[in-house]
């Protein structure tokens, strides 16, 4: 596949099943993220694998922040916020730790995780998977993150689900719409 046309084709799966990428692929993934750009090679990237067993955890850990938020959750919508972690065969938990006494801005220390996701996520469909990009209040709360290992001021940049999509995909041609561009005189 040329690189054009994997950046033209990419799209968010809507579902995705087994076969995961395997050892050998996730570490072909990472190795893309390991290209990402990065403004003082800082490597503020951090991946956290989570698959088997530890999806379920995740879904308890989802449930448990959601009922934080909501004290009065009915069980139904904590159900529905344990099946978020099963939606792929395997999640990649994108952080960022950012280092605050380096002249380069935290923000583009999270831009790099995010270019670093991004990255991975080409490379999936490029090996025949896809992925998604969540993020959700579960991303932004420190016991979640605590949970994941990552500290409080860590920025976790998404959820990526990975796995198989289980249906040809639809060809959707996207374009910038004109409302969105314009040239600076």
């Amino acid at each position: 596949m040329q690189a054009i046309d994997l950046l033209l084709q990419r799209r968010s799966a809507r579902a995705l099943t087994e076969p995961a990428p395997d050892a050998d692929t996730l570490r072909l993934l990472l190795a893309a993220a390991a290209r990402a750009p990065d403004h003082g090679r800082l490597r503020p990237w951090r991946f956290i694998v989570i698959r088997g067993a530890g999806r379920e955890r995740l879904g308890e850990l989802l449930a448990a922040h959601a009922r934080r938020l909501h004290p009065a959750a009915s069980e139904e919508s904590l159900a529905r916020e344990r099946a978020k972690a099963l939606r792929a065969p395997l999640v990649l938990v994108v952080a960022a730790q950012c280092q605050t006494e380096v002249k380069v801005p935290r923000l583009e220390q999270e831009l790099s995780a995010a270019c670093a996701a991004h990255a991975i996520m080409l490379a999936a469909v490029a090996l025949g998977f896809n992925a998604m990009w969540k993020t959700g209040g579960a991303a932004y709360d420190a016991q979640v993150k605590e949970a994941l290992g990552l500290a409080a001021e860590d920025a976790l940049i998404g959820f990526i689900y990975l796995g198989t999509e289980p249906a040809p995909a639809r060809d959707t041609a996207l374009r910038v719409p004109e409302d969105r561009l314009r040239e600076w005189p």
